[in-house]
């Protein structure tokens, strides 16, 4: 019957690291925020650059710094939504570890007090469920820093383009 106790420890273990995987996608959304940042100020220098020579170069110039303007408003506009999503998601996580905390060490406690005794189904169900939410947690976490990396690239992209245009 120590299988049980083992089974248990461990669940106990990864849901305490639950509350680590925030450091899976925190990253991601503070470089999100950073690089949406960066390109703001990239487009400001070049609103205050020097003018043109001529009426049409200035028009054309400022046409394209507007354009420019217009994309990082729509992906910002895109992320906005998401933005809320990652704060949410992210109180997700600590209230799955929460959770799955608590719930270890209800088990931590049964299995010691039963260590020789065998494991029920509803015993093999509350373990089950303790191991969901580390999985929950993690898959959360992930998917998180994998669409916080997609709006990096995004504007990422058009800081390039920037670059090239004006």
């Amino acid at each position: 019957m120590g299988d049980f106790q083992a089974i248990v420890q461990l669940s106990a273990g990864l849901n305490v690291a639950i509350l680590s995987f925030v450091d899976i996608s925190l990253p991601a959304i503070k470089e999100r925020r950073h690089v949406f940042t960066k390109a703001q100020q990239e487009l400001d220098m070049h609103r205050k650059s020097p003018s043109k020579a001529t009426d049409v170069e200035q028009k054309a110039y400022d046409s394209q710094i507007e354009e420019m303007n217009q994309k990082l408003y729509l992906l910002w506009k895109e992320s906005s939504s998401f933005s809320n999503e990652e704060d949410s998601l992210i109180r997700s996580t600590g209230v799955l570890g929460f959770f799955g905390a608590i719930l270890s060490l209800l088990l931590l406690w049964y299995s010691a007090e039963y260590y020789d005794g065998a494991i029920t189904r509803s015993g093999k169900a509350v373990i089950l469920l303790s191991f969901c939410s580390l999985i929950g947690a993690f898959i959360i976490n992930f998917m998180t820093a994998s669409q916080a990396s997609i709006f990096t690239k995004k504007c990422n992209q058009i800081r390039q383009e920037m670059r090239q245009k004006l």
